[in-house]
């Protein structure tokens, strides 16, 4: 398979950026997104020039630091997968693709594709946690915890803070990510002792932040990786209120 692809680069934060267009051929079917873009960088080594830079780690949609706009998608055409899960087969040959970095003002461009998401680091600084007792590791079931609250609680935990959900609603709005790693703990009977605090904390940060508010568009769900549903925000707009009242 063959692509032509048409790639944000810019050099630094301060730095105009532009749209720069390289060709690979020789792509198997079965590559993932990432690894085509390394034959890309590899092309670029083999010439002298300076690779496109962009964030990876796992490759196995977990770590959640892959995410790029692909042909105006977040992570592009698949549904339910990151950027790194996303293979050539999803494209036809011949295809020319458009690569861009996160679009939010509290993600700015590093360099190329890579952006800072650091803003996601404080607000789980600022109340992602729970208390719990130094020592051995205690019995799974020490704490019974009811099916349903326990499986909406991991559905919530499956967040990777990729920051999709920012990045395509309008507001630029971290309510998603913020309500997903509220809720799995709030679920949880590990998670009551911070309930009232976290979620006022987490709140305050992601507006420090300068993350906007929820939009309604329902976006963020449309595009996350991990499927996780609006209905996510509600539950953290009660724990706010309940925390308030």
């Amino acid at each position: 398979m063959k692509f032509t692809l048409r790639i944000w680069r810019q050099a630094g934060r301060n730095a105009a950026g532009a749209f720069k267009s390289y060709s690979i051929g020789d792509v198997s079917a079965d590559m993932s997104f990432l690894e085509m873009l390394d034959g890309v960088n590899q092309n670029l080594v083999r010439g002298g020039e300076d690779t496109i830079a962009f964030d990876s780690d796992c490759r196995e949609g977990i770590c959640g630091s892959c995410g790029l706009f692909i042909n105006g998608r977040a992570h592009g055409p698949a549904r339910g997968v990151a950027t790194c899960e996303l293979r050539m087969r999803h494209f036809a040959d011949g295809d020319a693709i458009t690569v861009e970095p996160w679009r939010a003002k509290a993600f700015p461009v590093i360099k190329d594709l890579v952006v800072d998401r650091t803003g996601f680091d404080r607000i789980i600084q600022a109340g992602g946690y729970v208390s719990v007792n130094t020592g051995g590791v205690p019995d799974g079931n020490a704490i019974p915890v009811p099916k349903p609250e326990a499986e909406e609680a991991m559905d919530a935990a499956a967040c990777i803070g990729c920051g999709a959900c920012v990045a395509v609603c309008k507001n630029g709005s971290a309510s998603l990510f913020v309500a997903a790693k509220i809720s799995h703990l709030a679920l949880l009977p590990q998670g009551e002792v911070e309930r009232k605090d976290r979620v006022v904390r987490m709140v305050a940060q992601m507006d420090r932040e300068g993350f906007g508010g929820c939009s309604n568009t329902y976006a963020c769900e449309a595009e996350c990786p991990k499927l996780i549903p609006v209905t996510t925000i509600a539950r953290m707009n009660r724990e706010f209120l309940r925390a308030k009242r």
